[in-house]
């Protein structure tokens, strides 16, 4: 490989802080989830599968941003069938948490702002026709939810970390 190639990619590790903020993002994620699985033992909602469903997905995506300060998260493990070994691109990588960072706020900004100014009437929407109607959530419920406006912002960070290391190196312009 020559110094002038731009496909390079840096070996810096990443920082303490990017770590600490990964780890922090299935933690602010937690508690929503197990209050919703809770609700499964609790509840004879019609939505057991969405609730199911909303948990393990919230929780596996969580859990990806993990891959932005491991060293499986730029090559696919040696363990991997077909994959092992290959290195995975860092442009779609950055992309998507970005998106999906943003995509995160953009839900926070309108939940605060709909709260603020009440652009949806309150009250319950369920899963189907067929739900019960349910009282409008109150601090018990939400006190579950709270972390999850950290999850934004934390992923958008951890992402930008990840690109300042793994950004092609350009060789210095003479």
């Amino acid at each position: 490989m020559s110094p002038t190639d731009s496909t390079r990619t840096s070996a810096a590790a990443p920082s303490p802080w990017a770590v600490w903020a990964a780890y922090a993002v299935p933690l602010c994620v937690l508690p929503s989830a197990v209050w919703r699985l809770s609700l499964l033992f609790t509840d004879d909602a019609a939505s057991t599968w969405y609730m199911i469903f909303l948990s393990v997905l919230s929780m596996l995506l969580a859990l990806s941003t993990l891959g932005l300060v491991h060293r499986w998260g730029q090559q696919v493990p040696a363990r991997v069938p077909l994959l092992g070994g290959r290195s995975i691109p860092a442009r779609p990588v950055v992309i998507l948490a970005m998106a999906g960072g943003l995509v995160l706020v953009a839900i926070t900004v309108y939940f605060v702002l709909n709260q603020m100014f009440h652009f949806v009437p309150r009250g319950w929407a369920g899963v189907g026709s067929d739900e019960p109607a349910h009282p409008v959530p109150g601090w018990e419920v939400l006190r579950y939810y709270v972390p999850l406006l950290a999850w934004g912002p934390l992923v958008i960070a951890v992402a930008a970390d990840y690109r300042r290391r793994v950004a092609p190196v350009r060789a210095p312009s003479r």
